[in-house]
């Protein structure tokens, strides 16, 4: 019988320390996001996070069943479902696309990022303006402005401890490359709230693979917020039901971990973005979630939410030499705006062309 992949805590900072910017926290922000690190750090004792959080994740369901057309409704195919309801449209590491889970995209900063035509055209995933089920879940706009707000503003103070670390490493940051101005001067964050569908594991032919409830990717942005997982079965909230199942990290040699935070906890993850432009003093964060596969698992839903904050679209990145990531699509010493960046892995990873 095949060993499981050994669970490892993320390195934690408790939020009064986060919050003070003098304080060198350079030691912990190493041991998590540096090159020997997972790409992931945990907050905690984040004040209204724990109240925010389950508000939220107690709405995935709800979206999920709410009557196809209403979610028809909510759908945006103009930003290739990067705003709205969006189920089965994305392909991920196996080619196919992903059934598994829907999400629910929002700016939770900006309701209309732009109101120039052109711009909205060119990068819709960013600049088209939100959706909201205002008729039949009123609530959700209301909790997902709360917890988008908040994840933002601690990955700000964050962000401002990741650039006193890189720049004690000696890398020169170009002008508009230091992370914590790129994040406060975007227009470009998106919040997706998540929902896993129950899955019939007797049925699923991927059930022993870590990767079974959302296959092997790494962020593209900057900096990515995540709460940890509800789990509930015929709308009961439990205890996760498989201690196998959960977010499973790629270390820098190539093995598997799962990793483990604390429900009332922010994680942050590193987005491919900030890797290339810190020139990996801070790494990205391969990762994939395995679905519950115990015997008391079946009909167990999982909900949770990711705040993606990432360069404006019209930031201009200066790639390096050397890219770690998508080197088909980067030229190399080139540069790019973010919204062209992201457009070609929009291209990559969803149905439909530009």
């Amino acid at each position: 019988m095949q060993t499981p992949p050994p669970s490892v805590r993320t390195v934690s900072i408790p939020f009064s320390d986060l919050k003070e910017r003098d304080r060198d926290l350079s030691g912990k922000i190493e041991e998590g996001l540096g090159p020997n690190g997972l790409g992931i750090i945990s907050i905690a004792d984040v004040p209204g996070f724990p109240l925010l959080r389950k508000a939220l994740l107690r709405l995935a369901p709800r979206i999920a069943d709410l009557p196809e057309d209403v979610k028809k409704g909510l759908e945006d195919t103009d930003s290739r479902y990067n705003f709205g309801w969006s189920h089965g449209k994305e392909k991920l590491d196996s080619g196919k696309f992903d059934t598994f889970k829907g999400s629910f995209y929002a700016n939770p900063i900006l309701d209309v990022p732009i109101t120039d035509d052109v711009l909205v055209r060119r990068y819709p995933s960013y600049c088209r303006p939100n959706i909201w089920p205002t008729g039949h879940l009123p609530e959700l706009e209301i909790a997902f402005k709360a917890l988008g707000k908040l994840m933002l503003e601690v990955g700000l103070m964050l962000a401002h401890h990741c650039d006193r670390y890189v720049m004690q490493q000696g890398v020169g940051l170009y002008d508009g490359e230091i992370l914590e101005l790129t994040i406060a001067n975007s227009r470009c964050h998106k919040g997706r709230l998540l929902y896993y569908f129950p899955r019939q594991f007797s049925n699923q032919k991927e059930g022993g693979s870590v990767s079974s409830w959302c296959g092997w990717h790494t962020d593209h942005g900057s900096l990515t917020g995540l709460t940890c997982a509800l789990f509930t079965r015929n709308s009961v909230e439990i205890p996760c039901p498989d201690s196998a199942a959960g977010l499973y990290i790629k270390t820098r040699d190539g093995h598997v971990v799962k990793v483990t935070f604390e429900e009332d906890e922010l994680a942050y993850q590193i987005g491919e973005t900030t890797e290339i432009l810190s020139r990996g003093r801070l790494c990205a964060t391969p990762h994939c979630v395995q679905a519950p596969r115990s015997e008391n698992a079946s009909h167990v839903d999982r909900s949770t939410f990711a705040m993606f904050m990432q360069p404006d679209w019209d930031e201009k990145l200066k790639f390096p030499s050397e890219i770690p990531y998508h080197q088909e699509l980067i030229p190399p010493n080139g540069t790019l705006t973010f919204g062209e960046y992201s457009e070609r892995l929009v291209n990559k990873y969803y149905q439909g062309k530009t």
